[in-house]
């Protein structure tokens, strides 16, 4: 009751905050019909599907950053559908069906973010994915070569083909056994164009949104949902959707961890010798070309704990990491110069599946995309917004 009074008093209290004006509480804070919190991949799809399933409504974002605050506009822009060593870990802990349900997902959810968007506005380049394995990774690769036919057997029916098969290190990689496997249909983005295209169709689309606002409260009262926010104003509306992904533990009781992944770019290299998506160690580490630039990111694998976190701030020992990958792995004999060093976080939990739910009878939520936000944020958020019937 205590909390209830109190997010009435606050929504009370916007009528007498001073910094905001009568146009900016009637044009942007009253009679909305949803509220979704967090303007990444999901929530911003959530609200396109929104407008489409409910033309005349009034729909807010809310986003707590100045850009999307988790792993939307800071990911490595992998197209991706999870390497061979992934979907081996996978059918250790889900049942075959379910792999496959969720190898389904990402196809599907790239495809849809493709169609809305268009190539050429999300910088996608189909140069294949490849995953290559550490000299004393030996064990790992004789596990996918062990479960290759039965994986190829299983995904058959999504790519229409076998999606995995062997190849040969030809990009001069150092330490690693000369076998790996490519997936031709895996793919690269570029993730500032198909945000900013994504904020674009928004804006077209008479979304609101406000930046810079982050959620402290919800409160479903059986009628509305009241939102507290860290401003000086609170809100109300009929629905709210939550698509706050690795922070989402912050707001609600949900198997939702963050998990910050920590990211690199070179400067130009002369003759890089590479192009496409690549993986080691099971997708702990990923490394793509950009134009002529190397970017490398992962590492949380070195210490689990300390990367469960929703501080973005880098860690000696993982940029060590990255940097001797660079020196002595990817591209080992050349002079490279990083040009920029940065962090997100994803939401990883128990199950690799997104949780799209309902956690009240006003309150829906789409979270925990297990690291693969860009392959399956689209049909996420689609999904989030076909929760709703009213």
């Amino acid at each position: 009751m205590i909390k209830l009074l109190y997010l009435y008093l606050q929504i009370t209290y916007i009528m007498f905050a001073p910094s905001l004006s009568y146009w900016e509480i009637k044009s942007w804070l009253s009679k909305l019909d949803f509220v979704i919190i967090g303007s990444g991949i999901v929530g911003l799809n959530a609200a396109l599907s929104l407008r489409q399933k409910f033309p005349k409504s009034k729909i807010l974002i809310l986003e707590k950053g100045f850009l999307p605050a988790g792993a939307s506009t800071k990911n490595a822009g992998f197209s991706c559908f999870g390497s061979i060593s992934e979907i081996v870990d996978d059918l250790n802990h889900h049942a075959q069906e379910e792999v496959f349900e969720l190898v389904k997902k990402r196809f599907d959810g790239i495809a849809l973010l493709r169609e809305n968007l268009g190539d050429r506005a999300i910088g996608f380049k189909n140069f294949g994915g490849y995953e290559f394995f550490e000299s004393q990774d030996q064990n790992t690769l004789d596990k996918c070569m062990h479960h290759e036919k039965e994986i190829n057997q299983l995904l058959h029916r999504i790519f229409g083909e076998n999606p995995f098969k062997k190849t040969k290190n030809t990009f001069g990689f150092k330490k690693v056994i000369d076998v790996g496997y490519v997936n031709r249909y895996e793919s690269q983005i570029n993730t500032g164009q198909m945000m900013q295209a994504l904020l674009r169709k928004v804006q077209k689309s008479n979304i609101l949104q406000l930046n810079g606002v982050g959620v402290l409260q919800l409160e479903d009262n059986g009628r509305e949902v009241l939102i507290g926010t860290d401003q000086k104003f609170s809100l109300k509306a009929p629905t709210v959707l939550v698509a706050t992904n690795g922070f989402a533990a912050e707001l609600m009781d949900l198997d939702v961890k963050p998990a910050r992944a920590q990211v690199l770019i070179t400067k130009p290299v002369k003759n890089l010798p590479l192009k496409g998506t690549f993986h080691l160690d099971r997708g702990y580490y990923y490394f793509r070309n950009v134009g002529n630039r190397l970017l490398l990111g992962g590492g949380r694998n070195l210490d689990f704990q300390t990367e469960e976190t929703y501080d973005l701030s880098l860690t000696q020992k993982v940029q060590n990491k990255l940097d001797t990958l660079i020196s002595e792995m990817i591209l080992p004999g050349k002079i490279v110069e990083i040009e920029h060093r940065w962090s997100g976080i994803m939401g990883v939990g128990g199950q690799k599946k997104p949780i799209v739910k309902w956690v009240s009878p006003r309150i829906g939520c789409a979270v925990r995309m297990g690291g693969m936000g860009v392959a399956l944020g689209s049909k996420t958020g689609k999904e989030l917004a076909e929760l709703t019937n009213t």
